[in-house]
C-alpha cells in the first residue's frame, strides 16, 4: 500500500516536472517560430568565395503566359532544388491567385561547377519597372517565346529592355509539343524574332543568338526541333549548357573597393531592411563597415553608415547565410536601415555612386484619398490620410515605377504604368485593412514645342472571325489605328490584328472586349511611345443609375429598376445618396430610389404575393471598377466591398458642377 503523503509528493513532482517541460517546450517553440524565417547557415568560407569566371547572371524574359515561370520550376528541379509546389518563384499571394508574375525574383542554381544566378521577371508591360531595374544585374537573357503564338506586343517590350542594356539573349521556343506547332512554324517564328531584333537595333553579337526548343510543361529542352525527345534526353541540360557557353561571365575586379547598386529591397520583421544587388567590385564580408550613398543635384550624398550584420544568397527555393561575397555575384545584405533601390552601398572610403537604371516615365495616374462616404469606417482599420500616405510612400520606395505626390488635403496622386499595376496596389492595401476612395485613372500628357502628346500603346488582338466587326467598331471609337491584320497560323477561323491605340482609349476596354468576344478573345498591350493627341473619344460609356435613398436595398425596388438598365447591386446591400447602383440604358444619369419598400395594408390577399425574380446583377471587380468610373465619380474601396459613387453625393451640388466630359 502506497503512503498517501508519498503519493501526493510524487504527483506534485510529476506535475511540476510536466509544467517545467511544457514551459521549456513552449519557449523552444517560440524561439523556433521567431527565427523560422531566418535563413539556414552554411559553413563559413572566408577564403573561398565564388570564382567570378564560374558565375553566370541571366534574366528570364517573356510575354505573359509563354511559360517563363514554369521554365524556372524545371530548371530548379534539374539542379536539385526541392520544389514544394508549382510556380515556386511566385511567392506573393496575388501572383498565385492571378497566375502572373508581379515582382522580379532572383535565385542561384549550380550546374557543372558553375553557379547560375537566375532572375525571374514579369511579362506584363504594367510591371516593366521590375524588368528595367534588374537588367543591370545580368549579362544575358533567355527570351521565351510561344512557338504557336510567336512574338507579341509584350515580347517586343521586354526584349527592347534587354537589348538596350547590351544583353545577349538566348531564344527558347517553348510549347513545341503542341499539335499545331511544326518545324515550319518554328522557322517562321525564328524569322519573326530575328526581324524584331533587327528592328530594335540589335548588334551583330546580339543577332547571333542560339535557338533552342523546349516544352517547359514536360521538362525538356533540345538544340534541334523535336516534339518528343528520347527518355534519356528529356531534361533541361541543353539550355543550361547554352547559358554557360553563350552568356559571358561578369566583369569583376575583386581588388577594387566594394561597391553594389541596390536593385531589390524587402523588409523582414527580425532582420530589418534586406538590400539585394550585384556586387560591381571588391569583396564584402560580414562585419565590414559600409555606407549608403546616392546621387543628388549637389553631388553625391551619404545616406547612412553602418556595419554588415548578415550576408545572404538565395539558393534554389531557400535563403542561406554566407560570410563572404565577391564581385560579380548577386547577394542580399542587412545592416543598413535607410538605403533603398537605386542607392549605392560601398566601403566607407568610396564616395562614387554607381549609375542608376533609367526607367520609363509613368503614363497614368490616380488619386488616393480618405473614404468619406456614409458607410466609411465599418470594415477597415486604417482610415486616415496619414496612414494611407505612409503606405503609399513605402510602396514607392520599393517600386520605382510608382511615383507618389501629395495632392489636396489627405489625398495623394499615384503615378504608374497602367490599370493593372495600380489595381494590384489597391488590392494589396484593402487586404491590409485600408479604406480609401480612388479617382478614375487619368492619362499623363506631355507638351513639346506647343504640341500636346499622349501615350500610345501597341495592341495585339486575337479573336474569332465573327467577332472582328464588334471589336473593330469598339476600337475605332477609342481612336485605334490598325497596323496589320491576318489569320492566326494553325488556327482556322481566328484573326489576329495589330493596332496602335491611345492609353486613354484602352482604360476600361478589357471587360468590354471580353463581353464582345464571349470570352474567346485575347488582347495584349504594351506602351509604345508618346505621339500627337488623336482627338476626343467616341461614346464609350452610358449614364448611370444613382441612388437617392439610404438603407438596405429591397427586391421590390429593384424589380421596377431593372427595365431602366443593368444593376450593380443585390437586395440587402447597403446604399446611400450618391452611390451608383447600376448603368442606365441611356447616355444620361438617372436618380432612383433602390430602398423603396412595398406598402403594407390590412387587407388579406386570397393568394400569395408573386415571387420576385431578378436578373443576376453585374457585380464589379476592382479592375472593372477602375476602368468603368467616369471623371465625376469615385471608387469606394474597403476590405469587404467595392462600391461606385459620385464624387459629390448631394444631387443639387452635382447639378451645379460642370457636366461629365466625354472622355
Amino acid at each position: 500500500m502506497v503512503n498517501p503523503l508519498l503519493g501526493s509528493l510524487f504527483s506534485s513532482s510529476s506535475s511540476l516536472f510536466s509544467n517545467r517541460s511544457s514551459l521549456l517546450l513552449h519557449r523552444i517553440s517560440n524561439f523556433t517560430r521567431c527565427f523560422s524565417s531566418a535563413p539556414a547557415t552554411v559553413p563559413p568560407s572566408l577564403d573561398n568565395y565564388p570564382d567570378p569566371t564560374k558565375l553566370r547572371n541571366v534574366a528570364v524574359i517573356a510575354h505573359v503566359d509563354h511559360g517563363k515561370t514554369t521554365l524556372m520550376d524545371r530548371l530548379l528541379r534539374q539542379c536539385g532544388a526541392d520544389i514544394p509546389h508549382e510556380r515556386a518563384m511566385d511567392s506573393i499571394s496575388l501572383e498565385r491567385e492571378r497566375g502572373i508574375t508581379i515582382s522580379s525574383k532572383v535565385t542561384s542554381i549550380p550546374w557543372n561547377g558553375n553557379e547560375l544566378n537566375m532572375v525571374d521577371t514579369p511579362g506584363h508591360a504594367d510591371f516593366g519597372g521590375e524588368v528595367e531595374r534588374v537588367v543591370g544585374m545580368v549579362e544575358g537573357a533567355i527570351l521565351v517565346v510561344d512557338a504557336g503564338e510567336g512574338p507579341l506586343a509584350q515580347t517586343k517590350f521586354v526584349l527592347a529592355k534587354a537589348l538596350k542594356y547590351g544583353l545577349r539573349p538566348i531564344l527558347l521556343m517553348n510549347k513545341v509539343d503542341r499539335p499545331a506547332v511544326s518545324e515550319e512554324r518554328c522557322d517562321e517564328v525564328e524569322s519573326l524574332v530575328f526581324d524584331l531584333f533587327a528592328n530594335l537595333g540589335a548588334t551583330e553579337e546580339q543577332l547571333d543568338f542560339p535557338v533552342l526548343y523546349a516544352s517547359a510543361k514536360e521538362g525538356w529542352a533540345s538544340s534541334s526541333f523535336t516534339k518528343s525527345p528520347p527518355d534519356n534526353a528529356r531534361n533541361m541540360s541543353p539550355l543550361l549548357d547554352a547559358i554557360v557557353n553563350h552568356v559571358p561571365p561578369p566583369t569583376a575586379n575583386t581588388e577594387a573597393p566594394f561597391q553594389m547598386l541596390v536593385s531589390m529591397m524587402e523588409r523582414d520583421f527580425y532582420l530589418g531592411r534586406i538590400l539585394t544587388g550585384r556586387i560591381s567590385s571588391g569583396v564584402l564580408r560580414v562585419g565590414d563597415k559600409v555606407h549608403g550613398i546616392q546621387h543628388k543635384d549637389s553631388g553625391v550624398e551619404k545616406v547612412e553608415e553602418g556595419k554588415v550584420t548578415k550576408l545572404m544568397k538565395k539558393k534554389g527555393t531557400s535563403m542561406v547565410l554566407i560570410d563572404i561575397a565577391g564581385a560579380g555575384d548577386i547577394i542580399s545584405m542587412t545592416g543598413l536601415a535607410k538605403p533603398s533601390i537605386g542607392h549605392t552601398v560601398a566601403n566607407v572610403e568610396v564616395m562614387t555612386a554607381l549609375p542608376i537604371v533609367e526607367l520609363d516615365p509613368p503614363t497614368i495616374s490616380m488619386t488616393f484619398g480618405v473614404n468619406d462616404s456614409p458607410l466609411a469606417g465599418r470594415d477597415g482599420t486604417h482610415l486616415t490620410g496619414g496612414k494611407i500616405g505612409d503606405r503609399l510612400m513605402a510602396e514607392a520606395e520599393t517600386n520605382l515605377a510608382i511615383n507618389v505626390l501629395p495632392a489636396l488635403s489627405e489625398s495623394y496622386e499615384v503615378q504608374g504604368r497602367g490599370e493593372l499595376q495600380l489595381g494590384i496596389l489597391i488590392e494589396n492595401m484593402r487586404r491590409e485593412g485600408f479604406e480609401l476612395s480612388v479617382s478614375p485613372p487619368k492619362v499623363m500628357y506631355k507638351v513639346e514645342k506647343g504640341e500636346k502628346l499622349e501615350p500610345l500603346e501597341e495592341v495585339t488582338v486575337e479573336v474569332n472571325e465573327e467577332h472582328v466587326g464588334l471589336v473593330m467598331e469598339a476600337l475605332s471609337h477609342r481612336r485605334a489605328e490598325v497596323l496589320d491584320m491576318g489569320p492566326v497560323p494553325g488556327h482556322v477561323g481566328r484573326t489576329r490584328m495589330s493596332l496602335t491605340c491611345p492609353s486613354r482609349g484602352l482604360v476600361g476596354y478589357r471587360s468590354v472586349f471580353s463581353s464582345d468576344t464571349r470570352g474567346t478573345g485575347f488582347m495584349h498591350r504594351a506602351f509604345l511611345k508618346y505621339a500627337k493627341h488623336r482627338g476626343p473619344l467616341g461614346n464609350v460609356r452610358k449614364g448611370v443609375l444613382v441612388s437617392m435613398g439610404y438603407g438596405p436595398i429591397t427586391a421590390h425596388a429593384l424589380v421596377s429598376l431593372e427595365p431602366r438598365g443593368t444593376l450593380f447591386v443585390i437586395p440587402g446591400m447597403e446604399t446611400y445618396d450618391g452611390m451608383i447602383v447600376g448603368e442606365h440604358s441611356r447616355d444620361t444619369d438617372l436618380d432612383v430610389n433602390p430602398v423603396r419598400m412595398k406598402e403594407l395594408t390590412n387587407i388579406r390577399a386570397a393568394n400569395k404575393d408573386e415571387n420576385v425574380k431578378l436578373t443576376p446583377p453585374r457585380l464589379m471587380t476592382l479592375e472593372e471598377a477602375i476602368g468603368y468610373v467616369a471623371s465625376d465619380e469615385l471608387i469606394e474601396v474597403t476590405p469587404k466591398s467595392i462600391r461606385l459613387r459620385k464624387r459629390y453625393l448631394d444631387a443639387n451640388k452635382r447639378k451645379t458642377m460642370s457636366k461629365r466630359p466625354k472622355e
